[in-house]
């Protein structure tokens, strides 16, 4: 049961990371599914799906449709990843120190604002262009925060990710894939670490996992290359509200 299930729940979730993000709201239900506890099953995700989003960056940037790292406004990649390190670490020491029933109340919010923040930050950003100008380390605060998220759940990071720079003023959301599952992955790296220290991985389902996950990451990449911006955006907000819901109807209607 545990490899029917959670090798493909991998491939699908490492896919949907490269293509927009989300995969945990797959690997975390499957890891819950087959017997894992809650708080386990959230670091041994983390952990399974962690270098998938390293191939889905090879594979972005290689091949004949090779796309460029491209970082968002005039930032070099350098602060931006020492901001996702840095709150990938915050959030992982949070999940060890933190109760572990506390995430399943406060996550469904945190959804739900970075589905609204995406669907009207294009909107917002149109209107505020040229009238507000957001200075880098507004940017990297917002970078901090993210790896915070990341490092403690990292449910749908990718989406959140995709939002806050949608609201930055990011127009092209397709272009930045590349550096967004490599910062994702940055971030991540940091909580695996915290995680495989503390002990709270299960190997057995995790290395199932991540099997798929590999394959997964990689064909998505290579999807996300091909796929137009309208069809992402479309992706991600429909993925978002599913995702939303879904946990909502986890934390308040059981």
């Amino acid at each position: 049961m545990n490899i029917a299930l959670l090798a493909p729940a991998g491939f699908l979730a490492g896919a949907m990371n490269a293509i927009a993000g989300g995969g945990s709201f797959v690997s975390f239900p499957a890891m819950v599914a087959v017997g894992v506890p809650a708080l386990v099953a959230n670091a041994s995700s983390t952990v399974a799906l962690m270098p998938a989003s390293l191939v889905s960056t090879w594979a972005y940037t290689t091949g004949k449709h090779r796309m460029p790292l491209v970082t968002l406004g005039k930032l070099s990649f350098t602060p931006l990843l020492i901001a996702s390190l840095a709150g990938g670490l915050t959030g992982a020491l949070l999940l060890l120190f933190t109760p572990p029933g506390l995430f399943d109340t406060v996550i469904p919010w945190l959804l739900l604002a970075a589905t609204v923040v995406f669907v009207s930050g294009g909107h917002l950003a149109e209107k505020l262009r040229g009238k507000l100008h957001v200075p880098d380390w507004v940017v990297l605060a917002v970078q901090y925060v993210l790896g915070i998220y990341g490092g403690y759940f990292g449910g749908a990071v990718g989406l959140m990710t995709l939002a806050a720079w949608s609201l930055l003023g990011a127009h092209d959301l397709k272009a930045l894939n590349p550096v967004r599952t490599l910062l994702v992955a940055t971030m991540n790296a940091v909580a695996v670490v915290c995680f495989i220290v503390a002990g709270i991985v299960w190997w057995p389902e995790t290395v199932l996992a991540l099997v798929g996950a590999l394959a997964g990451g990689y064909v998505g990449g290579r999807i996300g290359q091909r796929l137009p911006l309208k069809a992402v955006r479309g992706l991600v907000i429909l993925l978002s509200v599913c995702v939303t819901a879904s946990f909502f109807k986890r934390a308040y209607w059981p």
